[in-house]
C-alpha cells in the first residue's frame, strides 16, 4: 500500500534519477504472443498494398530537435515524436487522444500507438492518465488489450509533457462489423464467450470497465476479441458524469445514479451487446436518458418495492415511485426467433437489481456458452493494488508517478509496476 510519505520519497527519487540522466532507451522485446504473429504479418502484408496511396497522410518534420533515437512525424497535422523502431505511421483515431498504426521494425508486427495530449492539464486528467497506465500494465489476458510499450520523447521529468502507449493492432471493432454484415449464431456465441471471459478476468481484479460498447471491442480476422479503452475504468465518484457509459448500453443504476456502481454495470452492457449481435438492432436506443430508462422499463417492468428501498438516492426513489406501474415483458415473446438459451441468459443479465444480476463468471457457466466454457482456461487476475485511488495529490505528484512508471517499464515483464 502507498501512503503520502512514501509518495514524497518516491517523487524525490524520481527527480534525482531524472536529473542525473535522460530516460532509458527501451530495449528490444518479444511480443510474447506467438499466436498473433502470423495474422499480424498477413495483416501487415495486406496493409502494405495501400500504404503508398496513403503515404501523404504522414511526413517527416525536417530540422526539428528530437531526442536521440527518436524521429518526428506529422500525421494529419499532428506531430508525433516516436522511437525510430516505429515506422509508417497512419492515423486511425482522434479525440482526447490520437491513435496511429505503425510497423514495429524490430518485431515486424503492426501495432497501435496512442498519444495522450496534455495529460497534465488538470488534476482529473493527470490521475486518469496514471490510472489507465497502471491498469494496462496490470492486465495480462488474451481477451483484454495489453500494453506492449510506453515511452515519452521528453528526456527529463521537468520537460515531461506527454507520453505514448503501444498496444497490439486490431483492424476492426465489433460495431463496424455489425454494420456491414449479420453474424452467424456460432460467431455470436464465440465472441460473447470471449467478452465474458475478459470481463471475468478484469472483474476478478476489482476493475469495472464502465464503458463497454461494440466500438470498444476489437475483433481480429479470426474472430479473436479484445476489450479496449480503459480510459473510464475505476473512476472515483467525484469524477463521474452522467455520460459514463455510451447511453444505449447504460445500466439503469447509471442512468438514475440510484446506487454505487458495481461490476453489474458491465454485465448489463454486455447483455445489450449480445442482444444487438443476435437481432442486428440496438436493444435500447434511447434519445436521451429519460427515454433510455423508459425503453428499459418497458421490457423489464418497473422496479419492485425491495429494489426501490435499496436506492441510495432519494431523488431516484421519488422519480421511480412516480412512474406508472409496468409488468415485465415475456422475453420469449419479445425475442420470438432467438435461441431459447440466449433468451434465458439475457433475462439473467438484464435484471434491474444489480445484486441479482448474473456475474460474468456465472454467465460463462450458462448453457448458452457450453460449447466453449472451460473453467481451466478462464483465469482470474492477480490482485490489483489501487491504493493510489485514495491519495489526494497535486498534478506534479501524479506526473512524477507516471514518469516513474515509464522509466521502470520492462516489456518482458509489463505487469511489474514501479510501486
Amino acid at each position: 500500500m502507498l501512503d503520502f510519505q512514501q509518495l514524497i520519497k518516491l517523487r524525490e527519487r524520481v527527480r534525482k534519477r531524472a536529473e542525473a540522466s535522460p530516460m532509458r532507451e527501451l530495449p528490444p522485446f518479444p511480443l510474447n504472443r506467438p499466436h498473433l504473429s502470423g495474422r499480424n504479418r498477413a495483416r501487415g502484408q495486406t496493409a502494405r498494398s495501400d500504404l503508398k496511396s496513403r503515404a501523404a497522410m504522414q511526413s517527416p518534420v525536417r530540422n526539428s530537435p528530437v531526442r536521440p533515437g527518436y524521429h518526428r512525424v506529422e500525421v494529419q497535422k499532428t506531430t508525433w515524436d516516436v522511437p525510430e523502431r516505429y515506422a509508417t505511421l497512419l492515423a486511425i483515431g482522434s479525440g482526447a487522444y490520437g491513435t496511429v498504426s505503425a510497423i514495429d521494425q524490430k518485431t515486424k508486427e503492426k501495432v497501435a500507438i496512442k498519444k495522450l495530449y496534455r495529460p497534465f492539464q488538470s488534476l482529473i486528467h493527470a490521475k486518469r492518465a496514471y490510472r489507465e497506465l497502471r491498469l494496462l500494465r496490470h492486465i495480462q489476458h488474451d481477451n483484454v488489450i495489453s500494453l506492449l510499450d510506453v515511452f515519452t520523447p521528453d528526456s527529463t521529468l521537468e520537460k515531461f509533457q506527454t507520453f505514448y502507449m503501444v498496444m497490439p493492432f486490431v483492424a476492426q471493432d465489433l460495431g463496424h462489423i455489425m454494420k456491414r454484415k449479420r453474424l452467424s449464431d456460432r460467431i455470436i456465441t464465440y465472441l460473447f464467450y470471449q467478452l465474458l471471459r475478459g470481463l471475468k478476468y478484469i472483474h476478478s481484479a476489482g476493475i469495472i470497465h464502465r464503458d463497454l460498447k461494440p466500438g470498444n471491442l476489437a475483433v481480429s480476422e479470426s474472430c479473436e476479441l479484445k476489450i479496449l479503452d480503459f480510459g473510464l475504468a475505476r473512476q472515483t465518484e467525484n469524477e463521474m458524469t452522467g455520460y459514463v457509459v455510451t447511453r444505449w448500453y447504460r445500466a439503469p443504476e447509471v442512468i438514475l445514479n440510484w446506487m454505487h456502481y458495481s461490476q453489474g454495470v458491465d454485465v448489463w452492457s454486455a447483455a445489450c451487446i449480445l442482444a444487438e449481435m443476435i437481432t442486428s438492432t440496438v436493444l435500447f436506443p434511447g434519445h436521451d436518458s429519460i427515454d433510455q430508462l423508459k425503453k428499459i422499463l418497458n421490457l423489464t417492468g418497473t422496479p419492485d418495492s425491495s429494489l426501490v428501498q435499496k436506492m441510495q438516492s432519494k431523488d431516484a426513489q421519488s422519480y421511480v415511485q412516480g412512474l406508472p406501474s409496468q409488468k415485465k415483458k415475456n422475453f420469449k415473446v419479445v425475442f420470438p426467433t432467438m435461441n431459447e438459451k440466449a433468451v434465458n441468459l439475457l433475462e439473467g443479465m438484464l435484471l434491474l437489481d444489480p445484486e441479482k444480476r448474473l456475474t460474468a463468471s456465472q454467465g460463462l457457466a450458462h448453457p448458452f456458452l457450453s460449447e466453449y466454457h472451460d473453467p481451466d482456461s478462464e483465469p482470474d487476475s492477480k490482485p490489483y493494488d489501487d491504493s493510489f485511488e485514495s491519495l489526494e495529490l497535486d498534478v506534479g505528484e501524479w506526473k512524477s508517478l507516471i514518469h516513474m512508471e515509464i522509466m521502470t517499464f520492462d516489456p518482458n515483464n509489463p505487469g511489474q509496476t514501479a510501486i
